[in-house]
């Protein structure tokens, strides 16, 4: 979805050759992927950051072009919405102090980012939702100017026959509303969490990623609120499915868990892709097959929760790795990475266990977990291995004290590091507060003011402290 096209429009015949192309760049992948053209890979590490830009007022700031022009960056660039930005990281081996080494690239371009924004009389904020934005700056007119935005927008609006969507979330109030485009997804600001995985071990690594979903969005939770209702401890995750709805069944959901765990191969996912998801976006490109590129651009179409995904290195070298959609942005760009150890340590120790855990958890389960997870956050109540039932903060803690460290160890990272980013998390554990919880328990003490909140939630993020210390 980085692609940018030429025209929003499209003809039949653009769709047939488009097709045409995905069946031959998925025949190619699949035949990589048994021939061994994908070399043994080390686990590396990476993420994307979409943030905020916010006046100083609190609200949206509709200005990423200009931030944009003048930084020039390519680690940083746009979003669906012009009040967005995305920021990337050189990605890191995930051995010594390499997660302090993405900490250190992510602080240097959110500053670098934040000073700029400040020229404009903007700041920028990473949370999930932020809680001034209102369906008034959910509009077409905010849309970054990027042509494959606006045939996404035109092409979802197809697929639903016209139709508006009916969004309606149930938390702890109940929000229902009716959208007409694509800028709903806009208010669902993420850090993605990315890893680089062996093809050999890429359906373990899979599945335990989709196992982990819900201790992974318990824990960051960072978007109770929508347009001033308070509904699920991460918001995010309704709203972004509902945001691009199109009247699909199980199978063909934009937005997803997903149905089942893998069983054989990665590639049935690809296999998925082609045969499951109408095509939204069908530009023709005239790179090599063996770039695949039809078949990465529709793969940025469909945007499951956790997600396979195809590069190439410099030197033209293929890798395949897991995106992991779950984390909310912020509160503060610790957090963040605390988050991503967590996440590659447990990870790591899940897929290489004795006895797959994916064999031991029904996917039933591990999907209803994720959605309790996004509703309930730490409290939710939930089932893990082997039929264990508990509360999701005695879960976090288990993992925390085990596996998340077994397999940090198991990659190499330091020691210290290790210490470092765990002990984020054991803080937050004891604490019990994320994002989600400080800001409902500020608004309970200062009440539903949603600039106020947003002020103060940008003032402890700028301390650069992490959340389980934030006061009210």
């Amino acid at each position: 979805m980085g692609q940018e096209i030429a025209d929003s429009r499209f003809s039949d015949e653009d769709f047939i050759a488009f097709r045409e192309r995905l069946e031959r760049e998925t025949r190619l992948l699949d035949a990589w992927l048994n021939d061994g053209v994908f070399p043994p890979a080390e686990h590396v590490g990476g993420f994307e950051l979409e943030t905020w830009l916010v006046d100083s007022a609190g609200d949206p700031a509709p200005i990423n072009d200009l931030c944009l022009e003048k930084l020039s960056d390519p680690l940083v660039v746009p979003e669906l919405a012009k009040f967005n930005l995305e920021l990337n990281g050189h990605p890191a081996t995930l051995t010594g102090n390499a997660l302090s080494c993405l900490a250190d690239g992510l602080n240097k371009t959110w500053g670098g980012c934040d000073r700029l924004a400040a020229e404009h009389g903007a700041r920028l904020a990473m949370i999930g939702i932020l809680p001034t934005v209102t369906e008034d700056h959910l509009s077409p007119e905010n849309m970054s100017p990027l042509q494959r935005y606006k045939a996404l927008d035109e092409q979802l609006y197809r697929l639903r026959g016209g139709a508006p969507l009916s969004m309606d979330i149930e938390g702890r109030e109940r929000l229902r509303f009716v959208h007409d485009d694509v800028m709903l997804e806009s208010a669902t600001t993420s850090f993605q969490i990315h890893l680089k995985v062996d093809v050999e071990k890429a359906v373990r690594f899979y599945n335990a990623s989709k196992i982990l979903s819900a201790p992974m969005v318990a824990l960051s939770a960072n978007s109770p609120y929508l347009f001033g209702a308070d509904l699920w401890d991460e918001t995010r995750i309704p709203l972004f499915e509902q945001a691009v709805y199109v009247g699909e069944s199980e199978l063909t959901k934009r937005v997803t868990f997903g149905i089942r765990y893998l069983r054989n191969s990665i590639m049935d996912l690809f296999e998925a892709n082609k045969d499951r998801y109408p095509v939204l976006l069908p530009r023709l490109m005239e790179e090599s097959e063996e770039q695949f590129p039809h078949l990465r651009l529709h793969n940025g179409t469909i945007w499951r929760w956790n997600r396979p995904l195809v590069g190439f290195n410099d030197q033209g070298v293929p890798h395949l790795r897991i995106e992991h959609r779950v984390v909310p942005a912020g509160p503060v760009v610790d957090d963040c990475m605390a988050n991503a150890a967590f996440y590659f340590g447990v990870v790591h120790a899940l897929s290489t266990m004795d006895e797959p855990p994916e064999m031991r958890l029904l996917f039933e389960q591990a999907r209803d977990n994720f959605y309790k997870a996004a509703r309930f956050g730490l409290h939710a109540r939930v089932e893990w291995l082997d039929g264990k039932r508990c509360d999701m903060d005695e879960l976090c803690n288990e993992l925390l004290g085990s596996l998340a460290r077994q397999g940090l160890e198991a990659l190499g990272i330091e020691r210290a590091e290790i210490e470092r980013w765990l002990g984020i998390i054991e803080r937050r554990l004891d604490s019990g507060q994320t994002g989600a919880v400080w800001q409902r328990a500020w608004v309970e003490r200062h009440g539903r003011d949603m600039r106020g909140l947003t002020q103060a939630y940008i003032e402890r993020q700028a301390s650069g402290r992490v959340v389980s210390e934030w006061s009210l």
